[in-house]
């Protein structure tokens, strides 16, 4: 049971969460339009924008956060999947802290299942620190 609320959930949490993120961006990218998009401040509006405006970078986010999400959820290389996000997962908290505080309870949620994963892939990364 332990392994299952320290590990199992927050790794299938993350996962559907990073692969939902991909398919409304490539869905975005492909209309114009998303299929779901909480409210962002004007602030937190604008920056989007920006990234929008940078044509390579949405593609490029969209992809390593479908390949991690995807490596998450089926747990294949689940240590590699959250190396893959975990730098999109600490802007999430920073975009939410500053830009964009009505979204912090789901920044909380991805940093929360992120120190959990990580913590438990702990030994798969030790050699990243020597």
């Amino acid at each position: 049971m332990r392994n299952f609320l320290m590990v199992t959930l927050p790794r299938i949490a993350l996962g559907l969460l990073f692969i939902v993120s991909a398919v409304d961006g490539f869905w975005f990218l492909a209309t114009g339009t998303h299929l779901i998009h909480p409210p962002v401040t004007e602030q937190g509006r604008a920056w989007e924008t920006s990234l929008q405006e940078a044509k390579f970078f949405l593609p490029l986010l969209k992809s390593v956060n479908l390949v991690g999400g995807l490596l998450l959820l089926f747990n294949l290389a689940p240590a590699l999947g959250l190396a893959l996000i975990a730098p999109v997962m600490t802007v999430i908290v920073l975009f939410h802290a500053e830009l964009n505080p009505q979204g912090i309870p789901v920044a909380a949620i991805v940093a929360v299942c992120g120190a959990l994963l990580a913590f438990a892939y702990r030994e798969r990364y030790a050699a990243l620190l020597r």
